[in-house]
């Protein structure tokens, strides 16, 4: 007989959270890795994982300091000697409590926009589960350039592997940058969709042709989700309107054309979920439609 197999399963799915998503307050950890239980039961956890040196807390000054979790250099050492994400590599800030503290506004939003995807599926039986949502996947465009969206999501409709898979690049802006670099990342969106990497000494052949190197991880090219907060409803309109005005630009026809480009205010998101039609398409900001339309619609 086996005896306690799946002890550690929580603690287990906890920690690989925290290093996935790279940071998350307790009410946060609590809805993505234990929505049926007490969230006293939560707190317990992480207090025993911070007492065994695997993940650390800073304490925010505003009303309520709220705790944030963030995973120790040992943690994030165990985590990914795991299976699931062994290929992971977090970056070497990620459990320093300076650079958590600075960059918690954003860190924060990335989690509570994953967290409105899981929540979503979890109410429409759809399948997305916590370590679904991959914060920071390194893509190559070469000469030592990289596309580093926010967060990839892989969601499947329905509840079994008959469902359609889909997958997103996310990319949150707090309106900390203006409208045009925000506008500008579709530019390397559009490299990221066109980039064919060379191998050293190797030429390509008619047996095998040189192909882009998101096909190597993707069936199809991921769609683009551009999700808005920290502005008013002016400041998104600007960053709307930036957008579209980008897609005129004739290097990106090809791109736009097969990969959805779709833009929704964040509050949007948390009030009606991201599978209400609160998405606009860049090329028509008129329009609102679902995220997890067909390519064929």
């Amino acid at each position: 007989m086996v005896i306690g197999v799946d002890a550690g399963g929580g603690d287990r799915l906890a920690l690989a959270v925290l290093v996935q998503y790279r940071m998350a307050t307790t009410e946060q950890m609590h809805w993505v890795i234990a929505p049926g239980v007490r969230i006293e039961q939560t707190r317990r956890r992480l207090a025993r994982l911070r007492e065994e040196g695997l993940i650390e807390r800073i304490t925010l000054p505003q009303a309520g300091r709220r705790r944030v979790w963030f995973p120790t250099a040992y943690g994030v050492k165990v985590a990914c000697e795991w299976p699931e994400l062994r290929e992971r590599r977090p970056s070497r800030t990620a459990s320093d409590p300076t650079a958590v503290r600075l960059a918690v506004g954003h860190g924060l939003t990335v989690t509570e926009t994953g967290l409105a995807f899981l929540q979503d599926a979890r109410r429409r039986g759809d399948v997305c589960r916590p370590l679904d949502w991959m914060t920071e996947v390194h893509h190559s465009i070469g000469n030592g350039h990289a596309v580093i969206p926010d967060a990839l999501l892989y969601y499947r409709h329905g509840p079994s592997s008959d469902g359609s898979m889909l997958r997103a690049f996310v990319e949150v802006d707090r309106a900390t940058m203006g409208p045009e670099r925000l506008a500008a990342k579709l530019a390397s969106y559009a490299r990221l969709h066109s980039y064919i990497p060379t191998l050293p000494g190797r030429r390509p052949t008619m047996q095998e042709p040189r192909v882009e190197g998101w096909r190597q991880r993707y069936p199809l090219f991921p769609r683009l989700l551009f999700v808005l907060d920290g502005t008013g409803p002016v400041g998104i309109e600007n960053r709307i309107s930036a957008l579209r005005a980008a897609t005129r630009e004739l290097a990106l026809y090809a791109f736009l054309r097969e990969a959805p480009v779709l833009v929704a205010p964040l509050t949007d998101l948390l009030q009606d979920g991201p599978s209400a039609p609160v998405w606009r398409p860049v090329q028509d900001p008129g329009s609102r439609i679902p995220w997890d339309l067909s390519r064929d619609t």
